[in-house]
């Protein structure tokens, strides 16, 4: 350990987020590896350290011989002040090694307000921000995740972009990257090798033109490079790479626990959701798979819970005999199952009470508009009967806590649909004082709301987000709407909404605002005690953009999409057709009644989509 480390350490809150030596971490001797890997998550410790993703590719690159891939994460403020005082660079969690020293850095990008914490992270490296001040191949600076579906913000900054699923594309990249430092490619001749990778967007060959409007005139890729690129997938989840023997974090991190990924994809389609789209077609696991990899990853971590994931745990069909599999082995030694997604229409008392018997816990259920009417524009599938009854079923079962989420703010969203979430709520409540079987306990309703946020690749992509003053006007009547004392009510501020809707359908003159916020402290943005309103205004003022551009206006649907040369698996024209049909209130039913012919099955060659 560098010696200026172990003198700031104990002036810093949670050392050991930044001392690695964690059981399970993957150590490698530098000097018989070909390739070193910076795989960055731009948040703090506790937060990269509660994310799958992460976990699966950390061990997928370290697979390959030739290549030791070490974590790096952002340091709180309290430790970034410390290393500038100290002239301490940002390094890596394994060797200790200046990030500068590492032949790429790999950003996880899953939120678009994490945008400018990847500029710190390079600035804290001492690497020029900005590609086209680096001319050679090395460091290479890549990024994937669900934020990069639209890359265009960043574009200027990232070298690669990894589009989809990265457990065959990164090794891929990477034994490019190899073959490129060792035979001694310019930068130029690597990035074209690269792009014509399935998965793989490297903006700077692609020439975006605007019209004098600001709206875009064309998007132009260079000769031989694809008009579109195709994102990738793993088919067969059984046969993907699963880390059942994860590093087992030195501190508390968010979520202390295993991560079973029980499917990919959702059957859903609701019109909101951008990772109900972008995440198809739909893949499954088998339950004796998952039975396994959660048995062996408790017993090399010793972690108390296993969380079940997806983005509707209750849609996986085996799910009974996934539960009973894993309580023959969790029950006696008192792990916890947790099933965090679900849905008030195929509740299951069954499933419920198997998952408790080792801890019991809230139920939570998005229910996401307030009347049916704006339930079956979304595309929701969920009725007021099926809320309903599903509490009365909880709370005859012993059940006195309900978490609520909806979003104010949805297209063709009116008061009165503002206010049917809190009559609602108070059906809930009288839905409890018939139903429960303890009433001594009392009862707790919490509603929640966010604001809708149009994001690409979804049905309202093209659709305006409310202004932050409309939000709040939405906030305070259901505020005043809600009489019932037992109702708690808790919303997103609407500030950091304006920011990530304008981020996320942003273009690459973006660029520019982010580097201003950041050069003005911006970083960490994602966190309440960092971000600061004032400070993004300031710079979309300076860099001389209307952040309602990118916010609030409606697109033509005829329009180019900054994220047009993108192709995520589902076509265009359904989005179109979904979107039109929202205004219609009409409903798509779920891929397993009837498939929507949206085109991501394509993407499959030796399975069928699970829908």
């Amino acid at each position: 350990m560098d010696k200026r480390l172990t003198r700031i350490l104990p002036r810093v809150q949670k050392p050991s987020r930044y001392t690695g030596g964690e059981y399970n971490q993957i150590l490698k001797n530098k000097n018989e590896v070909d390739l070193r890997v910076a795989f960055c998550f731009p948040d703090t410790y506790e937060i990269g350290m509660s994310n799958l993703g992460m976990s699966i590719l950390y061990q997928t690159m370290n697979s390959l011989d030739s290549v030791w891939c070490e974590r790096v994460f952002a340091p709180w403020g309290d430790m970034y002040e410390e290393m500038k005082k100290a002239g301490i660079p940002l390094y890596a969690l394994e060797s200790g090694d200046p990030v500068s020293e590492f032949d790429t850095v790999m950003f996880s990008i899953g939120y678009e307000m994490a945008y400018t914490t990847v500029l710190d992270m390079l600035d804290m490296a001492g690497i020029p921000l900005r590609s086209e001040n680096r001319p050679d191949l090395l460091p290479l600076v890549c990024a994937g995740g669900s934020a990069c579906v639209n890359a265009e913000p960043m574009a200027p900054f990232i070298d690669l972009f990894f589009l989809g699923e990265g457990e065959e594309l990164d090794n891929e990249v990477l034994l490019l990257l190899r073959k490129a430092k060792m035979e001694g490619w310019s930068k130029k001749e690597f990035l074209r090798q690269a792009a014509m990778i399935q998965g793989v967007y490297v903006p700077s060959l692609y020439d975006v033109s605007y019209n004098g409007n600001g709206t875009i005139r064309a998007i132009t890729p260079e000769t031989g490079v694809p008009a579109k690129v195709k994102k990738r997938i793993v088919e067969d989840l059984d046969a993907a790479p699963y880390p059942t023997d994860p590093i087992v974090p030195s501190t508390e991190v968010v979520h202390d626990r295993v991560s079973l990924e029980l499917f990919r994809g959702c059957v859903r389609g609701c019109r909101f959701c951008q990772a109900g789209y972008i995440y198809r077609p739909i893949r499954s696991k088998k339950p004796q798979t998952l039975i396994r990899q959660g048995i062996e990853a408790v017993q090399n971590t010793g972690h108390e819970e296993i969380s079940l994931l997806s983005l509707s745990t209750s849609d996986y069909r085996p799910l009974s005999e996934l539960c009973d599999g894993l309580l023959d082995y969790c029950e006696s030694r008192s792990v916890g199952l947790a099933l965090p997604s679900l849905r008030a229409d195929n509740f299951s008392v069954e499933i419920m009470e198997k998952i408790q018997k080792v801890r019991k816990s809230g139920l939570t259920f998005a229910v996401e508009g307030g009347s049916q009417r704006l339930r079956d524009a979304i595309n929701k599938n969920v009725t007021e009967e099926d809320v309903l009854n599903t509490c009365a079923l909880a709370f005859s079962g012993g059940w006195n806590s309900v978490k609520l989420y909806y979003m104010l703010g949805l297209p063709t969203e009116t008061d009165e649909d503002i206010v049917g979430i809190a009559e609602m709520s108070e059906k809930i409540l009288h839905c409890w004082r018939m139903n429960a079987k303890n009433k001594s306990r009392g009862v707790r309703i919490t509603v929640s709301t966010s604001c809708f946020i149009p994001k690409p690749h979804s049905p309202f992509q093209w659709e305006a987000q409310v202004s932050a003053e409309e939000y709040l006007r939405r906030v305070n009547l259901l505020r005043s709407s809600i009489k019932a004392r037992n109702v708690v009510y808790n919303w997103h501020d609407a500030e950091t909404s304006v920011i990530e809707a304008a981020l996320s359908r942003g273009d690459r003159r973006l660029a520019d605002v982010l580097e201003e916020v950041f050069r003005n402290g911006g970083r960490l943005e994602a966190w309440t005690d960092y971000f600061r309103y004032e400070r993004w205004m300031d710079a979309f003022a300076r860099c001389g953009l209307d952040i309602s551009f990118y916010a609030s206006r409606e697109r033509n649907v005829t329009e180019i999409l900054p994220w047009d040369m993108i192709d995520m698996g589902v076509r265009k024209s359904l989005l179109l057709r979904e979107k039109e049909k929202a205004y219609r209130s009409e409903l798509t039913p779920d891929c397993r009644k009837a498939c929507s012919a949206c085109g991501a099955a394509s993407l499959l060659k030796g399975i069928q989509c699970d829908g």
